[in-house]
């Protein structure tokens, strides 16, 4: 955990927008460049920044239906679960998915070129995962708020 100011003004900075130069991060957080980039290095080899990527248009690749799933197994030894997640790894139109504590026992996170695509998904490919007991899903209507980032404050 980092409480340093300075560390959470480069952690913003760096969610919205992770291609900035170490020239532009410093000028932005106030902070000369060397330690800019010390800071940043110290952030990722402590696993604080895990790695850049870049957030694309899902609709723009095709891929017109977000829905969500939540499943129950039959089984809730810790060796169902893995073996479940393991499966669930291997499927690459689930973009995301959570254990949970409640009546569901997994939430996933699915998206699919059109209904058609997601149907021969969720028939084929998700009701033949191992110990599934209960499969409901919901589809997303309209994004509100899409995750752009976690809220950081400085203290």
């Amino acid at each position: 955990m980092t409480n340093s100011p300075a560390d959470i003004r480069i952690l913003k900075a760096l969610q919205r927008d992770g291609r900035l130069t170490n020239q532009a991060l410093s000028e932005e957080i106030g902070l000369s460049t060397s330690p800019c980039w010390r800071k940043v290095r110290q952030l990722e080899e402590t696993g604080v920044i895990e790695g850049y990527t870049t957030r694309i248009n899902r609709r723009a690749v095709g891929l017109g239906v977000l829905a969500f799933i939540r499943i129950k197994i039959d089984g809730h030894s810790e060796e169902e679960s893995e073996e479940f997640a393991r499966q669930v790894q291997t499927l690459d139109s689930v973009v995301a998915c959570y254990s949970l504590a409640g009546d569901a026992d997994f939430l996933l996170q699915v998206v699919a070129r059109d209904l058609d695509d997601y149907a021969d998904f969720a028939m084929d490919e998700i009701r033949r995962l191992p110990r599934i007991k209960e499969m409901q899903s919901s589809m997303v209507l309209r994004e509100i708020k899409p995750f752009s980032g976690y809220p950081l404050k400085e203290k």
